[in-house]
């Protein structure tokens, strides 16, 4: 099969095989067309589904640089604890501000809500980098291992926090039936 395609006036040739269909096969194509939910469907679907809480993910990054801080507390003392406790902080406090950001109601567009999104994650990076940047004059004599460290625990602990969420109530009480 060849297609015609236009380019300034002169038809230009595609070979067969290059087209979608050819290479998915005629059983392949058939697509479902997209249907959007209706409200009372989308209702359902957000009851039915847990949502995540910013502020549980925050809890958990809390936990997983309370952890390493304490780590580091046993390892080398109080200096080597003091670097791990600022790495918690320049992870926690840009979220923390990041979350109250979106949180907060705000009635407007879609288009809004991605742009406050936008500003309040630009926020969280900028607060990060300059908390970094005042590591040296915040903390004497930093460990930078163990506040790089503390940081990267702190961000991947926000995995954890996906592996604790609550189970929908509809599965819950199918188990214990």
């Amino acid at each position: 099969m060849t297609h015609a395609l236009r380019q300034g006036g002169a038809p230009l040739r595609r070979p067969a095989g290059s087209d979608r269909e050819d290479r998915l096969g005629s059983d392949e194509t058939a697509v479902e067309p997209f249907e959007p939910l209706s409200r009372a469907e989308a209702e359902a679907l957000r009851a039915r589904l847990p949502t995540l809480s910013p502020w549980r993910v925050i809890a958990v990054q809390a936990m997983a640089g309370a952890l390493c801080v304490a780590l580091a507390w046993a390892a080398s003392g109080a200096a080597l604890a003091a670097s791990a406790l600022y790495g918690a902080a320049a992870v926690l406090l840009p979220q923390a501000v990041l979350a109250r950001g979106v949180t907060r109601r705000q009635a407007g567009s879609p288009v809004a809500a991605a742009f406050g999104f936008l500003v309040w994650e630009l926020a969280k990076i900028g607060l990060a980098v300059a908390m970094l940047a005042a590591a040296g004059k915040v903390v004497s004599h930093p460990s930078w291992p163990a506040l790089l460290v503390t940081m990267v625990v702190c961000m991947k602990a926000s995995w954890l926090a996906l592996l604790w969420q609550r189970r929908p109530a509809s599965t819950t009480t199918k188990n214990e039936a």
